[in-house]
């Protein structure tokens, strides 16, 4: 009999990755492409998009060779999901009006720096759940509605990043709510769009496809997709969507446990059943998305993650060209340093927006240096400033929703790094959990497309099948140091407030 088969095309920031994975979680075959996004052609600097015609080669290349490695197995469906916040307007035969403008883009920051006289913070957080941050999709649709009006007029609709995708798949459109969730554009307690931030781009809810949940059958895929892709004709595409939101469900994450997805950022959330903004979450930074699951919340703490050890990556360590032997590098020159790096405290915040520190306006920050300072040092200190970071973030979580922490769940990329884990430990001073399978966004997202595709009920029970496996880290005698160390670096961005220029 064949081995039943989901899946999954998971498009990052630095990677597209295709995953096989079977019903008891076990992953079969996958394959990598890198990938970036790329300045706009003719344009500003600082205006940057993806290229949506060559992430989807790059994802079908890596399916090809997936395929390939497979044997005697039933395609039971195909999901995709991406990073939030990008998308694009497509005409009714899915090509698109304009570029799909990617996260890292600067052209709505002066939108975002005036967005208050427009709509209040507060009115806008409680409506959507989200903060005014310049990559928000619906800055973005103000600025084409501003400069290029007929962007949006000649496009059938609007879809996300994983909505797209889906479409050069199977031909139809899609959007579902992990991914919208991510817009600013949706009335977060109903889970559907809200009228009222729709018409700041003078548009309405016409202007997007009917909601897919996940775990939905979209469409099947065509005989074009098939032939681009490797997959059979006829393959079930399931709606997936934002990688976070997959993540979370797929490292067996429940409602009420903390959960990091460590990557390019950082999202620290839970799976709660309340939708309760506050002021205190809006002035501490905490935006609220959709879960993958109706009836859920994941209020959550966006900031600076890997970002910051790749920019270290580049800045101090271009004499090794391989990125996997330079971690490795890092990580053993770091290690000859205990608490504190040696006297050096690094700020983390690269993306002032974001995080924690938002209403200090905290720039990223070296505090420390010396003649003798050595590279291992500078590693070592932004480890332990992402883990202070994420301290304060469990704190602003706790805080506005009233959950109580027993430790930490970690997902993504930054969990196979095992320094940084112990020194998460650390910091906080409770366990540390990571899974022995570590694609846990691939594993939720195949987690829908079996439930898209028959294998499964529901999510409940592909997560009692799929055994992901857990390994636990504990706070180890560096606890005390730690508390120390974080108190000093809460301290800073009060400080230095006043120091930092707009």
């Amino acid at each position: 009999m064949p081995n039943q088969v989901s899946i999954v095309f998971d498009c990052g920031s630095t990677n597209v990755t295709v995953i096989a994975v079977d019903p008891t979680g076990r992953v079969l075959a996958s394959a990598s492409r890198p990938s970036s996004s790329s300045p706009q052609p003719a344009s500003p600097d600082g205006w940057v998009i993806w290229d949506l015609e060559a992430v989807f080669a790059k994802a079908c290349d890596a399916c090809k060779e997936v395929m390939s490695r497979l044997d005697n197995v039933q395609i039971k469906a195909v999901t995709t999901d991406t990073c939030g916040a990008d998308g694009a307007p497509v005409r009714a035969d899915g090509s698109l009006t304009y570029p799909v403008i990617c996260w890292q883009d600067e052209r709505t920051e002066v939108l975002a720096e005036s967005f208050p006289e427009r709509m209040s913070p507060w009115e806008a957080f409680a409506q959507t759940g989200y903060q005014i941050i310049p990559f928000d999709s619906l800055l973005r649709l103000i600025w084409l509605r501003e400069n290029h009006p007929e962007a949006l007029d000649e496009a059938d609709c609007f879809m996300m990043f994983a909505g797209l995708l889906s479409h050069m798949l199977c031909g139809e459109m899609s959007i579902e709510p992990t991914a919208a969730g991510t817009m600013m554009c949706m009335d977060m307690a109903r889970r559907d769009w809200s009228p009222k931030m729709l018409a700041m781009a003078d548009l309405d809810a016409s202007f997007f496809p009917e909601w897919k949940e996940p775990g939905q059958v979209i469409g099947l895929v065509h005989q074009a997709g098939s032939a681009a892709s490797g997959l059979p004709v006829g393959t079930p595409v399931v709606a997936a969507g934002h990688d976070t939101q997959f993540a979370a469900v797929g490292c067996g994450g429940r409602p009420g446990e903390a959960i990091l997805s460590s990557g390019t950022w950082e999202i620290l959330m839970l799976r709660h059943d309340r939708f309760e903004p506050n002021q205190l979450g809006l002035q501490e930074g905490l935006i609220y998305e959709c879960d993958a699951e109706p009836g859920l919340w994941n209020p959550q703490l966006l900031m600076m993650g890997s970002g910051v050890l790749e920019w270290l990556r580049d800045l101090v360590y271009p004499d090794i060209a391989q990125r996997s032997d330079a971690y490795d590098v890092m990580i053993s020159e770091a290690n000859v340093y205990g608490p504190g790096a040696g006297g050096l405290t690094l700020l983390p915040s690269f993306v002032p927006s974001t995080g924690p520190t938002k209403k200090h306006n905290t720039r990223g920050t070296l505090l420390g240096l010396e003649l003798s300072t050595e590279r291992g040092q500078l590693y070592r200190a932004a480890l332990e400033g992402l883990c202070f970071q994420m301290r304060h973030a469990l704190e602003v979580l706790s805080q506005a929703t009233g959950f109580e922490g027993r430790g930490i769940r970690v997902v993504g990329g930054g969990a196979k790094n095992q320094l940084w884990n112990q020194i998460r430990a650390d910091v906080i001073g409770q366990p540390i959990t990571i899974t022995e399978q570590q694609e846990a966004t691939a594993i939720g997202a195949a987690m829908f497309g079996f439930v898209g595709g028959g294998v499964f009920d529901d999510v409940a029970q592909a997560q009692q099948a799929m055994d992901v496996g857990e390994i636990v880290i504990e706070p180890s005698a560096d606890v005390a140091a730690y508390q120390r160390l974080y108190e000093g670096y809460r301290g800073a961005p009060p400080a230095l407030e006043g120091f930092y220029t707009e």
